[in-house]
């Protein structure tokens, strides 16, 4: 009797559809919140660089940043491309 008891409270309630949705919906808001984060970090840091040497090491890593959430789906690739091109014309102008 004692052995059916334990068993009947380890089972678990069947997660529905919806819940499990809303569950996995979660996960990917706070990866993708996480990707655009550092993608606007990094766009920030560079466009806070006064000088052309330190601009175009922080370049890469923007570049970087953009294909990253441009894979993974988070900025559209034409606006990745449009943003790799507006700070390389940034960088450009640089003293």
């Amino acid at each position: 009797m004692a052995e059916a008891k334990k068993t009947a409270e380890k089972k678990k309630k069947k997660m529905t559809s919806a819940e499990k949705q809303a569950k996995q919906s979660e996960k990917r808001r706070i990866r993708n919140k996480a990707v655009r984060t550092h993608l606007k970090t990094s766009l920030k840091r560079l466009r806070a660089l006064g000088s052309r040497k330190e601009a175009e090491a922080a370049l890469a890593q923007a570049y970087s940043a953009l294909d990253k959430a441009r894979k993974q789906g988070n900025i559209h690739a034409r606006t990745a491309s449009r943003q790799k091109s507006r700070i390389a014309l940034a960088v450009a102008k640089l003293p």
